[in-house]
């Protein structure tokens, strides 16, 4: 019988985006990359484009676009932010979906997601709906096509939710082998019970829906996926190919489809080199011929159900007690410890449910005035965040109006809106995942609900705060320094609030410090500025001016005035506020300018402190980014400094402490940290350098060693790693260049110089690209006598041994 293999790969993270800034701020958890989605694009995402399979001699032969080859989703807000801030992996992944339409009998390997991965049968109608109808849409809009399957975040299943699903087309759905309850032929009405992982994972079912409508369901294959999460079967290819194999039987008579889901970040993240593991057991399964690989779309289209099933509704493939992770204290949690509970789960979910069930009637009143229908225009909204579509708030609402709007009910309207988005937010699965709900997840939830809080106070005129928090006051964490919900909501939401105020404030302080056009794009927000004067003493500068910040998300406005009164350093006072009154803006420019002149700087403050009143902030006001950019700019300067003071003494004492180690004696700590110092920048330059230089990295390593100095072999191979990033993604794009191979070429020799590990897969990468393009036209012409083509030639076939691409 014919034998098919489809792997499923969820990929996924949780938004992790200010609610108010609409990006993602830097994450300390996640260095040394800037935030948890870096970090796993590039662990995960992005090697998945580019899997390497390798020789018996652990040489690159081949590179393959995983998700050409498996079944995916992607959660739309992680394709959001890959989109703002990873373009260059859209691209890839609608190339792997055409590539297996060309392949799968026109079935794309992509699926649809429920938009922000809310579990389904905890949502009430409505928002089911809105998330099927987002979901379907971003997929459209970023795939070129009309999705044949959704993924259900957790496979968190209801029948309500798949006759959502089938009404907007989706023809199939992948859930968990558990969450079967019995099967029967279509042609027979005896049932039989698959309670307890038995229904037989290799062939697709047919589910009957309370409409009259119908869906294809297909269960994984449970023991290996489970394998694959937390058995290690990825640190083996061959065995991981060898458990797929096994998956088939001979006594199954149909037509076998193997088929498992895990979580995407398993091929990388979770499990380092996973990609690897993934692309080499594909290729060895299909290259025997006797099994083919597949996708669910294309296997349904010629093995329809012969099937019915009936399902267990209330189920997920992560909570083995149906959806309670995400209401009660069940026991399934991840990073407990002895003692904790998750008692919190469900004050939180029922603070949740009592927001948004107070504002959706309010929602419904006031957007009548407004709509023509608030909830279609809710569901309408993806349009918006569409970024790549270009539809303008300001146009969708004219679209969605029941009247032409002026100003302030366009900016109304679209608080409406962003209030519906955030309300679906706050939902997002992760927030109850985990242990405690002082976790960045749960944290994260939380703040879209403080978001909700604000935008019904601005659009709806409905103050919730108070009563929300006597409510949230009976989440309780498991770390006595968080304390109770209303502990984590002042300590964690209120300092998130953003105002165009601030960000007027972040504008102004800026400019100090090399902000200097007249209009910027800070996150979500524009500012123009209108005017400004500056005046200079020495260190001591004071800014007055004007600007006018506006959100792109709700279009809400501001005129503002500011002043910076500046003492160098980190030494600052700012205030700024809406001065309506022209006169008094005139009469506090003036005498803070006077006091200024004058170098009454103790009365310059105090002038910022009356007339700007509460609004006064200084570098810690700051967004974290651009804080982080003017402190290290402020520490240049001494760094600089620092560092040539080290070198120094280091200079003056090496002969010294060379003779001091000869004698096994040891060096003063005050010169050995000294020089410890000196050496490490030394070699920074040195292995940073465009000009890699192997036999001066050797000296300055013979020297530490002579010296007994230890120097830090970690920050050696980040500083190889990116320098050798840099010169392959130099030659990537001047392949032809001798220089440009030679450079790359000599900081390739470095590799055995360092005591430790420097991931060279990028470099590779490149390598096996411009040998797949270039080289065999290139060595032809070195044959015939070309000098030029001859120097290339060698030089190359130097830099792949040293990479270890495969070059015969």
């Amino acid at each position: 019988m014919e034998r098919f293999l489809c792997v499923h790969g969820h990929f996924y993270q949780p938004p992790r985006e200010n609610p108010w800034l609409e990006a993602v701020e830097i994450q300390g958890s996640a260095a040394p990359y800037h935030d948890w989605n870096d970090r796993i694009t590039e662990e995960c995402y992005i090697p998945n484009t580019m899997a390497r399979i390798l020789d018996d001699e652990e040489r690159l032969v081949t590179i393959v676009n995983n998700y050409s080859r498996i079944s995916f989703n992607f959660g739309p807000t992680l394709l959001s932010w890959m989109e703002r801030r990873r373009p260059e992996l859209a691209p890839r992944l609608r190339e792997a979906d055409d590539v297996s339409r060309r392949v799968y009998s026109g079935h794309g390997n992509a699926i649809a997601q429920a938009y922000n991965h809310i579990i389904l049968p905890l949502a009430n109608t409505r928002d089911k709906r809105t998330q099927v109808i987002w979901g379907r849409r971003d997929f459209e809009s970023r795939f070129g096509r009309e999705p044949e399957g959704m993924w259900l975040p957790e496979t968190a299943v209801d029948l309500e939710s798949l006759d959502i699903m089938a009404e907007f087309g989706m023809r199939f759905a992948i859930l968990a082998p558990h969450q079967a309850r019995r099967v029967r032929p279509l042609d027979s009405d005896a049932w039989t019970e698959v309670n307890g992982q038995k229904i037989d994972p290799t062939r697709a079912y047919l589910v009957k829906l309370p409409s009259g409508r119908t869906m294809s369901l297909f269960f994984y294959d449970g023991p290996i996926a489970k394998a694959i999460a937390f058995e290690g079967l990825l640190s083996s290819g061959e065995n991981f190919a060898r458990r797929l194999q096994d998956g088939f039987s001979d006594q199954r008579r149909h037509a076998q489809l193997v088929h498992i889901a895990t979580d995407g970040e398993s091929y990388g993240h979770h499990h380092r080199f996973g990609e690897m593991a993934l692309a080499y057991a594909l290729q060895k399964i299909t290259s025997r011929g006797q099994i083919r690989l597949t996708n669910y779309g294309e296997y349904l289209e010629k093995f329809p159900p012969e099937y019915e099933v009936e399902i267990q509704e209330d189920t997920s493939w992560s909570c083995s007690h149906g959806i309670e992770r995400w209401r009660s204290n069940c026991g399934c949690e991840v990073g407990s410890r002895a003692g904790w509970n998750q008692a919190w789960r469900t004050p939180l979910r029922e603070s949740l449910d009592w927001l948004r069930d107070t504002v959706a009637p309010a929602f419904e009143d006031k957007g009548r005035e407004i709509f023509k229908d608030p909830w279609a225009a809710r569901d309408s909204y993806i349009e918006v965040l569409l970024k790549q579509q270009r539809v303008k708030p300001e146009a969708f609402i004219a679209e969605q109006a029941a009247r032409p709007l002026q100003q302030s009910e366009i900016v109304k309207a679209l608080r409406m809106m962003e209030l519906q988005r955030h309300a679906m937010l706050m939902y997002t699965s992760c927030g109850w995942f985990f242990a405690d709900p002082s976790g960045i997840e749960t944290i994260q939830i939380i703040q879209y609900a403080g978001r909700v809080i604000q935008l019904a106070r601005e659009a709806l005129g409905l103050d919730l705060e108070e009563e929300f928090l006597k409510r949230f006051s009976s989440v309780s964490s498991n770390d006595p320094l968080e304390g109770n919900g209303r502990a984590l909501y002042m300590k964690h939401v209120v300092p998130a609030v953003v105002d165009l105020e601030q960000v007027g404030a972040h504008a102004a302080i800026a400019h100090l410090f090399g902000e200097d056009d007249e209009e910027n794009r800070i996150y979500c927000y524009t500012t123009a500025r209108k005017s400004l004067k500056s005046t200079e003493a020495g260190r001591a500068r004071l800014d007055l001016g004007a600007m006018e910040v506006t959100s792109n998300v709700t279009l809400e406005s501001a005129g503002l005035n500011f002043a910076v009164f500046h003492l160098g350093d980190q030494n600052l006072n700012a205030g700024v506020r809406r001065f309506d009154d022209e006169e008094k803006w005139s009469t506090a420019s003036g005498e803070l300018s006077s006091a200024f002149s004058s170098a009454d700087y103790p009365q310059v403050m105090r002038l910022v402190d009356r007339y700007f009143e509460s609004r006064t902030y200084s570098i810690k006001s700051l967004f974290l980014e651009e804080q982080r950019r003017i402190l290290d700019k402020i520490l240049q300067a001494s760094l600089l400094e620092a560092d040539a003071s080290y070198r120094q003494i280091y200079e003056r004492n090496a002969p010294l402490m060379r003779m001091l180690a000869n004698l096994g004696l040891p060096g003063p700590r005050r010169l050995q940290a000294a020089a410890g110092i000196a050496l490490d920048q030394l070699v920074h330059e040195t292995l940073a350098s465009d000009e890699p230089d192997a036999d001066r990295f050797q000296s300055l390593w013979d020297e530490a060693g002579a010296a007994g100095v230890e120097l830090d072999k970690d920050e050696m191979a980040l500083t190889l790693r990116d320098s050798l990033k840099r010169l392959a993604h130099e030659l990537r794009s001047k392949p032809l260049d001798t220089r440009q191979l030679a450079r790359l070429e000599a900081g390739t020799r470095l590799l055995d110089k360092l005591p430790v590990h420097v991931d060279t897969v990028y470099p590779q990468i490149v390598c096996y690209e411009i040998f797949g393009s270039h080289y065999t036209q290139i060595a032809e012409t070195a044959e015939s006598g070309n000098a030029w083509a001859r120097q290339w030639t060698e030089t190359f076939r130097l830099l792949a041994q040293r990479l270890k691409v495969r070059i015969d």
